[in-house]
Order: C-alpha cells, then structure tokens, then sequence
C-alpha cells in the first residue's frame, strides 16, 4: 500500500492508499523538529485507532517545508524499509512537466495538485487551494502547470489583522448574516469572507480573460465549502485532491520504472 504524505506550512496529512480509495487521512501541524520516532509514534497510534491494517510498502511525500522532509525520509526508511518518492526531486517523474520561467521552482503542492486536477478533470483548469497562502494554479489543455497567483491566506490575513490592530478581536472564518455588519465582529468577518469571494471572482475572471479560453475553476482546501455558499465561484470541490495527485504521480513512477 503507499502512504501518501502533504507537508503544507501549517499541517501535515498522511493519506493510506490501497490502489483504489483512501483507507484514512490523518492530520497534524507541521513541526520540523519532528523526529522520525515521533512521526511513527502519532501515526502508529492514530491508525490501530482506526482499526487500520496497512502494511505500506511505497511512500510519496510532498513538502513545501524543506526541514522536515530529511525526517520524514527517516520515518520511511526506519518503519517501512522504503526508500520515499519526493516531489520536486530529479529523481521523481511527473507526468506533465511544469512550464514557466527558466530556473523557476514551483512549489511541490502546486504541482502535485495540478496533476490531480487534470487527471480528473482534464485540462484548461484553475486550482483555487486555501491553504497557509491561497494559490491559483492554472492547468494547461495538456495537463502542465503553466503558472499562477499566491495571496495572502484567510487566517493569516485574519492574524495580521489582529495584530497590527490591537483592538480588533480574533474571530472565526464564517458567513456572516448580511454584508454590512452591525457590530466589530460582523464587520471583520463579512470584510474576511466577501474579500475573499470577491478575490476569488476578480482573479479567476482575470485569469480567464488573459488565457483566452473556456476555463474550470476547482476548489480545494478546508475552506472551499465555505466560501462555495456565497457565491457559485467553483465548477467543483475535491477535499482529496492534493492526495490524490500523490497517488497519480506514484503510479506513473511505478509505470516508468517497469517499463
């Protein structure tokens, strides 16, 4: 079975493949100081929790916090006795390679979750993830990555709000009741959410009309459902799809290996 793994800034996500659905997802916050002992002690726990029997012969990780993946090798190799795929590496195929500036690095999650935008939707896509940031990736006819917009993400935009305003209360990401708010918790949160429907629309419409073509828009990350209720801003919403990416780019490795 592969054991997929998406280190983002803020969480990290093991995901267990058998070859046809995800058996568990599990979630933690991302913490480089993390040992391999400690990985396994939390993932063991968490899967006999589950009832889980999974015995992982391949893993696949994807990091976008470079610290933490020569730990997360060590979990790999220690506890399952696997040398693990990491995007971004040489040594790890993708099936459409990126296309953008000479020297440019794309981050792994931008790529990995191109892959799996085109592999079930086909191409001529935008990726809107909320996550730490939040990332518009654009998704050639051909299934490439050619390119995109980071923005500030919501809770962080909430954080910096915060604290660059004293007076100003932390407060949850929600719809709020109507548009203008009547007290400071209303205003700060209808600010935050018809912001960000307002971002997402004006920068998928410009995105749009500088590519010149029919173009889907893909939702992914904790908060797509939410902003998804306040306007008809995604064709449609895939809470796996990063893991589902892994699992596409392990496979055609696999392939390429055999061939």
């Amino acid at each position: 079975m592969l054991l997929a793994i998406d280190c983002g800034n803020t969480n990290t996500v093991f995901s267990i493949w058998d070859g046809k659905e995800f058996l568990c997802t599990l979630r933690t916050s991302t913490h480089h100081a993390r040992t391999a002992d400690a990985y396994f002690t939390w993932y063991s726990t968490l899967v006999k929790h589950y009832g889980i029997e999974a015995e992982i012969t391949d893993v696949i990780i994807s990091s976008t916090v470079p610290r933490v993946v020569f730990n997360l090798r060590v979990f790999a190799d220690r506890f399952f006795g696997c040398r693990p795929l990491v995007v971004g590496k040489p040594e790890c195929l993708l099936p459409h390679g990126p296309r953008v500036d000479p020297g440019t690095q794309v981050g792994p999650d931008r790529v990995v979750n191109s892959t799996g935008a085109y592999d079930r939707h086909g191409g001529d896509l935008i990726v809107v993830d909320f996550g730490t940031a939040t990332t518009f990736d654009v998704v050639a006819h051909d299934g490439a990555y050619v390119g995109g917009v980071i923005a500030p993400g919501v809770n962080l935009s909430l954080e910096a709000l915060h604290a660059a305003a004293a007076a100003l209360p932390h407060v949850d990401v929600t719809m709020p009741p109507k548009v203008i708010g009547t007290n400071t918790v209303d205003c700060m949160q209808s600010g935050v959410f018809w912001g960000y429907v307002g971002l997402v629309h004006g920068i998928c419409d410009r995105i749009r009309a500088e590519y010149d073509r029919p173009m889907r828009i893909i939702g992914t990350g904790g908060l797509a459902p939410l902003f998804a209720q306040g306007e008809m801003l995604f064709d449609f919403i895939e809470d796996d799809l990063t893991m589902h990416g892994l699992a596409v780019i392990h496979e055609f490795n696999k392939k390429a290996e055999n061939a």
